[in-house]
């Protein structure tokens, strides 16, 4: 694939890529609890019917962890009700979010994976033609995702990994010693943002806008934020399709073996508008983005939280491939989807109503001391950390899943070597979103060996 690919935005818009859901006055349920949340105390200051772990705050000041750890004790399946969102329940043991996870006969992915409006609330026809194959139910689901899956087939991961590890020894031989500076920006992004760049064969000189379209899709809209307004994503968002459809336009006269010749081509996928594709082309660059960069930036800061760990990592890197899945895990780089009841159901006792909204908390159940031992605690030789649900479960299991455990597990294997540790010099800045746990920016000093 190459890196020097040009690509030209039109000169004018076309009408397909005209978003009309969500309308420019929409307030989103994170929105909502962002405005309310910001002074919401601790767990046990509150009572049970009072927590709501929705709440950004929570997760950007990294205070999530006792509102989740009081709902697996003693309300696991969790009911709130906001005038954004109407009905929906917090699911945060392991058995209950793996069950729900794996009946899509029962609970939809089709009306979104994040929280979102009542489903009596959304026009007739739905979410309009943005949406993507993890919102989709079989047939349609697997000939979409089939179209692109082997892009993380285990010959094609053994073809990239060489490049994934020449560009790693570049990014960490460039790194500077003897001065603080944030490995979010200066490692985590441009590893994964040159991957994603090759994986669709994108402009290598405009890679970074990659990067600027997977944080706004869940941004949050807030004064002084990542975006503003409603209008400003709509607006940006746009500019990805335009961009795409020019890309689109040489993939369908040259295609290669990348993510946009496998759409162009696929024949499940052919025929859509660049519009309708919007919501596959985000899906992969969120996947690709958001979930392997904020896992490399939470392996370092996880590591300087239990320096036993490090420790034990530094004198045998051996365990490198076992250091894995527990980051993983530990870090939870999405801690929730949604899924929709298809008609009345019960979890857990708990009696759900058709349309209600469910959120699977991997995060929580990742945390559940049921499954997991000491579940806060970062254990490299845990014994069942492969366990995990960060990738999902069921038709819905992350098909990138292997190309994210590799960049990691080259990361360490070429981070060990060269340094005798790297320290983290301050708390990091997080991602102020519930939906996205991540970093923005985490100061790191490194000592070379």
């Amino acid at each position: 694939m190459s890196e020097t690919t040009q690509a030209q935005t039109p000169e004018s818009e076309s009408p397909e890529t005209e978003a009309t859901w969500p309308p420019l006055d929409y307030r989103s349920p994170e929105q909502e609890q962002a405005a309310s949340g910001a002074t919401v105390p601790d767990a046990q200051e509150l009572a049970l019917e009072d927590i709501n772990p929705l709440n950004a705050h929570l997760f950007s000041e990294n205070r999530w962890q006792g509102h989740f750890a009081r709902l697996r004790k003693e309300d696991p399946v969790h009911f709130n009700e906001i005038p954004a969102a109407g009905r929906y329940w917090s699911i945060t043991k392991y058995d209950d979010v793996r069950a729900v996870d794996g009946d899509w006969k029962t609970f939809s992915s089709a009306g979104g994976i994040t929280l979102g409006p009542p489903v009596s609330a959304l026009p007739a026809g739905g979410l309009g033609p943005v949406s993507s194959f993890i919102s989709m139910a079989p047939p349609r689901h697997g000939e979409q995702r089939s179209t692109v899956r082997s892009v993380a087939a285990p010959k094609n991961l053994r073809n990239v990994e060489p490049l994934i590890r020449e560009r790693t020894i570049a990014v960490l031989e460039g790194l500077p010693e003897g001065e603080t500076f944030d490995w979010v920006d200066t490692v985590s992004i441009e590893l994964t943002t040159m991957m994603l760049a090759t994986l669709f064969d994108f402009p290598f000189e405009d890679r970074r806008k990659l990067t600027r379209w997977s944080d706004i899709v869940f941004a949050i809209p807030e004064p002084g934020g990542l975006i503003e307004t409603m209008e400003q994503k709509r607006e940006e968002l746009t500019e990805c399709v335009r961009y795409f459809e020019r890309l689109w336009e040489l993939r369908r006269e040259q295609p290669g073996d990348d993510l946009v010749s496998m759409l162009v081509h696929g024949e499940a996928t052919k025929d859509m508008p660049t519009a309708a594709h919007l919501g596959n082309l985000l899906l992969l660059i969120v996947g690709g983005n958001d979930t392997t960069r904020n896992t490399m930036s939470g392996s370092v800061y996880g590591l300087n939280q239990f320096p036993d760990q490090y420790d034990k990592l530094i004198a045998n890197p051996e365990l490198v491939p076992s250091m894995v899945p527990e980051i993983i895990r530990w870090q939870t780089p999405l801690p929730y989807m949604r899924r929709t009841a298809n008609h009345d159901c019960e979890i857990g006792g708990k009696q759900i109503l058709a349309n209600d909204q469910i959120l699977m908390w991997y995060l929580s159940a990742n945390r559940d001391e049921d499954v997991f031992d000491d579940a806060e605690n970062i254990d490299i030789e845990r014994h069942n950390a492969d366990r995990h649900l960060s990738f999902g479960y069921g038709i819905h299991y992350c098909m990138g899943s292997r190309l994210a455990e590799l960049q990691l597990r080259v990361l360490w294997e070429e981070i060990l070597p060269r340094f005798e540790r790297i320290t983290v010099e301050d708390e990091p800045s997080r991602t102020f979103s519930s939906f996205v746990k991540g970093y923005t920016s985490l100061p790191v000093n490194v000592t070379r060996k």
